[in-house]
C-alpha cells in the first residue's frame, strides 16, 4: 500500500484513494496494537520471573491482574474476526425510545442509556449523546448516541431489540413490582466517502430550542435541528452542540445512516439483519430481561447468557452478552 501511494497520480482516483489510505491507517493501528501487547507479554514474564526468585507476593498479584487485561484484550481482538460483515467495522448510532407505560418506562431508557455511555467508557469506545428529550416527570422519552470509532457497530449490533425491565417501582408509593420496556436501535454509521444522492428539494430542515430540564441549561436559541427526508418520511434531529451548523451536520450523518439502510433494506432481504425485526415494544418480544425484584438476574433470553450481578451490567458491563452473541451462542 505505501508503494502505491508513492506512485504518480495516486490521487487522480480520489475515491480509491481515500480508501487505500483509511485501510492503512486500520492496519498500522492493528499493528501498533500487537507491538504493543507483545511488549506488555515479555514485561510481564520479566516480572513474573523476578517475583518467583523472590518471593513476591505483591508482584506475583501484579502480574495476574496484568495478564487478566491482557487476556481480555486477546479475546476482544479474537472476536474481531468474526466480524466480517463490510459494516462491522463501521461506527453506529443507537436510538433509544421507551416502551408504553409512562414515568417508568421513561426511567428504563434513561438507565439504558447511562448503560451504554458506561459501556463505552469501559472499553475506549467514545460515545456521545446527538439527541435527546427528556421525560415529563423523569427518564427520558428519546434518545440518541454516536459511537463514532471502528466496530462500534460490530459489537454493539447485538443491542437492538427490546430490553425489559422488572423492578420494585421508585414511582409507586405503594412499593409494587413493575415491568417496563425500551426498544433499542443500532445502526451503522455510513462512511464519509460514500455518496448518496439526496436532493435539497427533498429536505424539509426545522430548527427550534433544544430541549432540557430547565434552568440555565437551556438552550436560548434555535440550534437543534430536525431533518425530513420527504420521500421516505426518514427523520433525524440533533440538538446537543451549541452550534446549529455541528447540530445539522450531526443531523445528516444520521439521515443518511437510516436513508442507506432503509433502501438497502428494501433491495437486499439479507440486510434485515441491519435494522433488526420491527416489534411492538412489550411482554413476549424482549431480547433481554432485567430483573431487579425479587432476585437480581440479567438474561439473554436468544443465547441464555445470565449475570446475578444486575447492578455490573447497567453500569456497562454488558460484554459477556455481547461476546456469546458474537459468537453465536443459542439459548437451549
Amino acid at each position: 500500500m505505501n508503494a502505491e501511494i508513492e506512485k504518480d497520480g495516486f490521487w487522480q482516483n480520489v475515491q480509491r484513494a481515500k480508501e487505500v489510505m483509511k485501510k492503512l491507517d486500520l492496519l498500522k493501528e492493528e499493528r501498533t496494537k500487537w507491538n504493543k501487547l507483545h511488549k506488555e507479554i515479555e514485561d510481564t514474564e520479566l516480572l513474573y520471573q523476578l517475583a518467583q526468585e523472590e518471593e513476591n507476593q505483591e508482584a506475583l498479584q501484579e502480574v495476574s491482574s496484568v495478564l487478566l487485561k491482557i487476556e481480555k484484550e486477546i479475546e476482544k481482538w479474537d472476536l474481531e474476526v468474526l466480524l466480517s460483515d463490510p459494516n462491522d467495522k463501521k461506527g453506529c448510532f443507537i436510538t433509544i425510545k421507551p416502551g408504553a407505560g409512562g414515568t417508568e418506562s421513561c426511567d428504563w431508557a434513561q438507565m439504558l442509556l447511562r448503560m451504554y455511555l458506561r459501556w463505552g467508557e469501559r472499553n475506549d469506545m467514545d460515545a456521545e449523546v446527538v439527541d435527546i428529550s427528556p421525560g415529563d416527570e423523569a427518564g427520558i422519552k428519546y434518545a440518541s448516541l454516536l459511537f463514532p470509532k471502528d466496530f462500534s457497530y460490530g459489537y454493539l449490533k447485538s443491542e437492538k431489540g427490546i430490553h425489559r425491565l422488572v423492578r420494585i417501582s421508585p414511582f409507586d408509593s405503594a412499593r409494587r413490582r413493575h415491568t417496563s420496556f425500551a426498544s433499542v436501535e443500532v445502526m451503522p454509521k455510513v462512511d464519509e466517502e460514500l455518496e448518496i444522492e439526496i436532493n435539497d428539494s427533498d429536505l424539509k430542515i426545522d430548527t427550534f430550542r433544544s430541549s432540557g430540564p430547565g434552568g440555565q441549561h437551556v438552550n436560548k436559541t434555535d440550534s437543534a435541528v430536525r431533518i425530513t427526508h420527504i420521500p421516505t418520511g426518514i427523520v433525524a434531529s440533533a440538538q446537543t452542540e451549541k452550534s446549529q451548523h455541528q447540530n445539522k451536520q450531526i443531523a445528516m450523518e444520521m439521515l443518511k445512516s437510516r436513508i442507506y439502510q432503509h433502501f438497502q433494506a428494501i433491495e437486499k432481504e439479507k440486510q434485515k439483519k441491519l435494522a433488526g425485526e420491527k416489534k411492538d415494544i412489550e411482554w413476549g418480544n424482549q431480547i433481554r430481561s432485567y430483573v431487579l425484584y425479587p432476585y437480581t438476574l440479567v438474561k439473554d433470553h436468544r443465547t441464555g447468557t445470565e449475570q446475578t450481578n444486575a447492578d455490573d451490567v447497567l453500569d456497562g458491563n454488558i460484554d459477556p452478552f455481547i461476546f456469546d452473541y458474537l459468537r453465536g451462542k443459542t439459548s437451549k
